[in-house]
């Protein structure tokens, strides 16, 4: 049985103060509720103060991103030695860091393989660009990305799948529950592929893109769809607490 998980993706948002204002503002909501692994991932500035918040809570903690080297003169990075004592999660391979910094398949895998060395549990993204839905590629891309993101990896049990179609992300058009479905299911069939049904089965997928308290239900419902990475909604206490209960009554 796979735990349903939520995982809100704070982006360049927030100040230390903001971040800790969130953060008190939607922890005692959060703990009330069960059966949903339950992540925030504020900027790196942020990560101190919000781990010393949510000690003795049941919500984790992630970041949104490393270097793939340990130690050296990478002016301005962040490597997985430095988060691996402030949290337990990362966010690795997200469109807007393929698309803004040019992150390559190769760098993807990189960082996929240092956050597992490090004891982290990798959120790996992958997704399609509206040119290339339009085009029906998505299913060559999703794959290539997938493949490439793993090269190396010999087991995937400290990791997660986020299917985050680029179209979709910030622009306030979700795909359909439907075609996450579909998507979501390719993934997973890769999946046995590469390793086995078994893993398959076991491993979360989530759904990111426009993820928000209306629409939550309409993905989760879905059989293969374990949770949401969700952006925006991440930032409204209200919304963020909205989507886990609704994603723990309906996957309970």
């Amino acid at each position: 049985m796979r735990v349903p998980m939520i995982a809100g993706n704070w982006k360049m948002n927030t100040t230390v103060v903001e971040a800790v204002k969130l953060v008190r503002e939607v922890c005692p909501e959060l703990d009330r509720i069960d059966g949903v692994v339950k992540v925030v991932c504020p900027p790196f500035i942020s990560l101190t103060a919000v781990k010393k918040l949510l000690k003795g809570s049941s919500i984790k903690l992630g970041a949104q991103n490393l270097y793939f080297e340990e130690k050296g003169a990478y002016t301005g990075e962040i490597s997985p030695l430095m988060l691996a004592d402030l949290c337990q999660f990362v966010i690795v391979g997200h469109s807007e860091r393929r698309q803004y910094f040019n992150e390559t398949g190769e760098i993807v895998n990189k960082k996929v393989i240092a956050a597992l060395k490090s004891g982290l549990t990798p959120i790996l993204c992958v997704g399609e660009s509206l040119k290339e839905n339009e085009a029906g590629r998505t299913a060559d891309m999703v794959t290539g990305q997938l493949k490439d993101a793993l090269a190396g990896v010999d087991s995937l049990r400290d990791l997660v799948i986020a299917y985050e179609p680029v179209w979709a992300i910030g622009t306030g058009r979700a795909a359909t529950g439907e075609q996450a479905e579909r998507t979501i299911g390719l993934i997973r069939h890769n999946i046995s592929i590469l390793y086995n049904k078994e893993t398959a089965e076991r491993t979360l997928v989530l759904y990111g893109g426009s993820v928000t308290a209306d629409n939550v239900a309409e993905f989760v419902r879905q059989p293969e769809i374990d949770g949401g990475l969700v952006g925006g909604a991440s930032l409204k206490a209200d919304q963020f607490v909205s989507i886990v209960r609704q994603t723990s009554e309906i996957k309970r």
